[in-house]
């Protein structure tokens, strides 16, 4: 368990931001008349503030793939605040979800977002991106250097049983050219409420609902009986598990794409919405989260998978902060609310320094905007 802690001083603004749009100056069109150009206005994140918040006692508790950032956001925030304490656990997003729900802690970490049923039945909870994240397809195939080529179709037979070796015809006609082993395809599976189960089934219900079905997807799901499967607890668990058992496919929250690749794993190209073949690049991300910018709801609520966008890489995901909006007292919400701000704010928790070493994109600006609404709300 880890802890974080709370600031002196006053509640710093994210007045940098402003600087960063410059006044147009006079037009530079020649001749008499050239009038000067409007001034634009200093961008509305200007005002976002990080509040000083009260001594509390707070607890976060769930997904695993933020579990690596909340430890690097930890130490820092504690230096800035050190009157707060924070104590965080990586169980699985599916626990996440439960125990903010039941307020059994103050911030329960997702990579999935609420259902509408969720949200309609404790409208007051909250489900709040904090940054930008993805899932790759990772494997154990001794020899094999290349980047498979892998589908929603491809992967879904897998699960189901249907594909059971890595010289299967239908993969090897994906890959001309590359020597792919006779090897007994083992498929790994979370064992936990899992946001990369989320992730991972909703890519092969949208790429192959004939097969997988439609609605077939979500923290936990009803894995088919097959002979060679392996179930795993966390992202850690999927890595591990995988790096032990030659032949293995798994799904893996990039937190822990280092882990694995220091594992000696491999990892695919998958096809995306626009049926390109893609690989998991920052680049390849970026343009996905692109393509859901505009059209990200107030409540942050949206699935970003196997969106029609050139380029993009089709499992990308908000990471939340699952919150109920009314906490036990108002200095408890002022605690949250601090943590929070702190988290999706550019100069700090979203800032290159730390995403980066997770491999996770910072919150576009309007994301970031919504989001801060959203923590407002708390009290």
């Amino acid at each position: 368990m880890k802890q974080i802690g709370r600031p002196r001083g006053r509640a710093v603004s994210i007045l940098a931001l402003a600087a960063s749009v410059a006044l147009v100056g006079l037009s530079s069109a020649a001749g008499a008349g050239a009038r000067p150009a409007a001034k634009k206005k200093a961008p509305a994140t200007a005002a976002l503030k990080v509040e000083t918040p009260p001594a509390a006692n707070l607890s976060e508790t769930g997904s695993t793939l933020l579990y690596p950032l909340w430890n690097l956001w930890a130490p820092d925030y504690q230096a800035m605040f050190p009157k707060v304490t924070l104590s965080t656990a990586g169980t699985g997003s599916g626990t996440g979800i439960a125990d903010a729900t039941t307020g059994t802690v103050n911030i329960g970490s997702s990579d999935a977002y609420l259902s509408p049923t969720t949200l309609a039945s404790a409208p007051s909870l909250l489900n709040i991106p904090l940054a930008i994240s993805y899932q790759v397809i990772m494997y154990d195939i001794p020899g094999l250097t290349a980047h498979l080529k892998l589908n929603g179709t491809i992967l879904t037979r897998i699960y189901l049983g249907k594909i059971t070796n890595w010289s299967d015809p239908q993969i090897t006609a994906l890959n001309p050219g590359v020597k792919i082993p006779s090897l007994p395809i083992v498929a790994l599976h979370r064992s936990d409420g899992s946001g990369d189960t989320f992730l991972f089934s909703q890519y092969l219900a949208r790429q192959d609902g004939a097969e997988w079905g439609v609605g077939n997807y979500g923290t936990t799901v009803t894995w088919p009986a097959i002979k060679n499967q392996l179930a795993e607890q966390g992202n850690g668990g999927m890595v591990s598990g995988c790096a032990a058992t030659p032949g293995c496919v798994a799904y893996v929250g990039v937190s822990f794409l280092t882990q694995g690749l220091g594992d000696g794993l491999g990892y695919a190209q998958l096809r995306n919405g626009m049926g390109q073949y893609v690989m998991p690049t920052s680049q390849a991300v970026a343009r996905e989260a692109a393509g859901y910018t505009r059209i990200t709801p107030a409540n942050g609520t949206i699935s970003m998978i196997n969106g029609r966008v050139k380029g993009g890489y089709p499992i990308i995901n908000y990471e939340y902060a699952i919150v109920n909006a009314k906490q036990s007292s108002a200095s408890t919400a002022k605690a949250v609310r601090s943590v929070l701000e702190w988290a999706i704010n550019p100069r700090f928790g979203n800032s290159h320094k730390y995403l980066s070493q997770v491999r996770f994109q910072a919150l576009p600006l309007k994301v970031v905007l919504q989001s801060y609404k959203q923590i407002q709300k708390i009290q």
